[in-house]
């Protein structure tokens, strides 16, 4: 039978950055990983760039978690932000700060941020298991084992379930890790989706489908109250089911009363006042004077979307932009800084990028992620109840979680070498 100091279960970047460190303090370690690859998910964050964390002070950081932030602190204070921008450079990945603070890899090559987390683990004397874990076993109130399909019960004084989330499931992140801790006495709060896509009324997304919209201003609120709940500036998407996008990705995540009705506001021309932008369409009409309204908006709009704009307008398309009245040109510019759709429901959560919810904080010490339930038991990593919003927020979070998880197992073990 093998044994090792540890176990951790998941391969994601929570896993990888637990396995190393505990390994780099002198722990024995196995990584358990269901994937030919360490870091499927990893692969395909940020759209292959990979945006690493966020370059923001730590209050900023807080406040682009809106679930439960404050479990986060003892983690953030122990391997902060810039802790992660060290530890990429100094594992021979330059990195680079863009729009928002985001950081990727000067490759822009999310790969590379994958190869130095194995690298990492491989040089620190990780020894990754491609196998299946199936059980936690724990005997007399604390951690012995861990089963597996191929390889059978591997012993071990502490494991660390960073399975991930229910998000892209293709990936490897199938709730095994709920699974896990319900079995072993803890309580997992309900999972749904978090930065997923929107699912809007009507047909009108379906027909400007994949139009890209880069610097545009969204406001969502709530319909009953009329209440803003939040504001963004940046890339949208629209798609046959409705929009996505970074600014999308991010409202949903503001959108969590499954009571409440939802409506999202584009501004268009955020550059321009309502003043400046009626101006600018008056000039363009003076050079279309002759023209079909439906023929005039091309400088101004996208083609894509310009027949949703007009059947909204209510100008036939054929009307001529010199018989297109004050006030219709006035409201044309009043819609195009408020372009106003109603949500319907959210894509289903294996299309979430996070997945919301996960393991009670509430049995989990903050210190060093470990159980309160079971001795040598840790959490790293979006299967805890924590979520933040898009710009690097999440990968920080899972790296914070797995090296305060790493350096926790490793010092119940008995080493202490890491500083």
């Amino acid at each position: 039978m093998t044994a090792y100091d540890l176990v951790v279960i998941g391969g994601g970047p929570a896993g990888m950055m637990a396995a190393g460190t505990a390994a780099e303090m002198g722990a024995s370690v196995a990584l358990i990983e269901k994937n030919q690859r360490s870091g499927k998910k990893l692969l395909i964050t940020g759209k292959g760039r990979c945006n690493v964390t966020n370059d923001c002070t730590r209050d900023n950081f807080f406040a682009n978690i809106p679930v439960n932030p404050k479990f986060l602190f003892s983690a953030f204070a122990k391997f902060s932000n810039r802790d992660v921008m060290d530890f990429f450079e100094s594992h021979g990945v330059p990195l680079k700060v863009e729009r928002g603070n985001r950081v990727f890899p000067v490759s822009d090559r999310a790969a590379d941020i994958n190869n130095a987390l194995i690298e990492y683990g491989r040089k620190a004397g990780v020894h990754v298991i491609r196998d299946i874990a199936v059980k936690v076993i724990s005997a007399d109130g604390r951690i012995s084992s861990v089963a597996t399909e191929a390889n059978g019960i591997i012993e071990c004084g502490a494991c660390v379930i960073a399975t991930g989330g229910m998000s892209y499931p293709l990936t490897g992140s199938t709730g095994d890790g709920y699974r896990f801790a319900r079995e072993l006495g803890h309580t997992v709060v309900q999972p749904k989706p978090s930065l997923v896509p929107l699912v809007i009324e009507g047909r009108e997304c379906a027909e400007a489908q994949g139009l890209s919209l880069r610097n545009v201003a969204i406001k969502v609120t709530e319909n009953d109250s009329g209440k803003t709940i939040y504001k963004d500036f940046g890339e949208m998407l629209f798609t046959h089911f409705g929009m996505s996008g970074p600014v999308i990705l991010s409202a949903s995540s503001h959108m969590r009363d499954p009571k409440k009705r939802y409506k999202i506001s584009i501004d268009l021309k955020p550059a321009l006042s309502l003043e400046q932008l009626d101006s600018r369409i008056q000039r363009d009409f003076s050079e279309n004077i002759n023209k079909d309204f439906g023929n005039s908006l091309s400088k101004l709009l996208p083609q894509k979307i310009i027949s949703v704009i007009i059947k909204r307008t209510g100008i036939p398309y054929n009307t001529k932009v010199n018989s297109i009245r004050r006030e219709q040109r006035l409201a044309l510019a009043g819609m195009l800084k408020n372009l106003e759709y109603t949500v319907s429901g959210f894509r289903p959560i294996d299309e979430a990028i996070v997945t919301s919810g996960g393991i009670n904080i509430s049995e989990i010490n903050p210190k060093n992620m470990e159980s309160k339930i079971v001795e040598g038991l840790y959490f790293a990593g979006e299967v805890i109840d924590v979520d933040a919003h898009t710009g690097g927020f999440n990968l920080q979070i899972a790296f914070s979680t797995g090296r305060c998880a790493g350096i926790a197992a490793a010092e119940r073990m008995g080493y202490y070498s890491y500083d």
